[in-house]
Formats: C-alpha cells, structure tokens, sequence
C-alpha cells in the first residue's frame, strides 16, 4: 500500500508558478510510475502529466507542454510538478497518482483506470 499526500496549491495570478508536491508513504515508492491529474470545476479528471519510476521518460497533456514539468526525487519519496505562465483555465484540483504498472506510452499513463493509488487532491486557483 501506498500512501500519497498532495500539497502546493493555491491561488495565483495569471502568468505565475506554483510547485505542487506530492509525498509517499508505505510500500515502495521507487518502483511505480507518478502522475498528476486535475478535476476542473464542473469537469471530469483529466491528465496532466506522468513520468516513469526511474525519471527519464515524461509525458505531457498538449495544453500543459511547455509550461509545466513533472520531476521526482527518489530519495525523499516525494514528486513534483512545477507550473509556469499559469492560466486562468489552470484551475482544478490536483491529484498525484502512483502505480500504472506495464505503461510506456502516453495513452496507457493518460488512463485513469491504470492507476492504484491518489492522493487527496490540493485546489489551485488561477486568476485573471
């Protein structure tokens, strides 16, 4: 079992950063693939971004590239995702996700289903 804390948010103005974090507990978090995912308000989860249990391979939402970058540190358990030139249409809440054992492709990793563990979601705001 995997436990997953997700913090960072909050409100920002468009065109600022914001880092959210996100902490694992429990079974081994090097060996899982991480994610992020956001629920817009009134919308379904999306996905945001995803990188493999070793680091080198991320995938990207077109409407995040370029902008946002998903990272990891081993040693501490804990992953990041570092959103720049924030957007008013950026705001949602955030879940980390751990697990999507066998992926290697951005349509496996986007799945929400290939996901065994979230965290409890952190609001960010993004104004105008």
């Amino acid at each position: 079992q995997v436990q997953l804390v997700d913090s960072g948010g909050g409100l920002v103005q468009a065109g600022g950063s914001l880092r959210l974090s996100c902490a694992a507990s429990g079974r081994s978090f090097v060996s899982y693939a991480m994610a992020w995912f956001r629920q817009p308000p009134g919308k379904e989860r999306e996905f945001v971004a995803a990188i493999s249990w070793n680091g080198r391979s991320t995938y990207y939402a077109d409407s995040v590239k370029g902008r946002f970058t998903i990272s990891r540190d081993n040693a501490k358990n804990t992953k990041y995702l570092q959103m720049n030139s924030l957007k008013p249409e950026d705001t949602a809440v955030y879940y980390c996700a751990a697990g999507a054992p066998g992926c290697s492709d951005y349509g496996c990793y986007a799945a929400m289903g290939r996901w065994n563990y979230w965290g409890q979601g952190t609001q960010v705001t993004v104004s105008s």
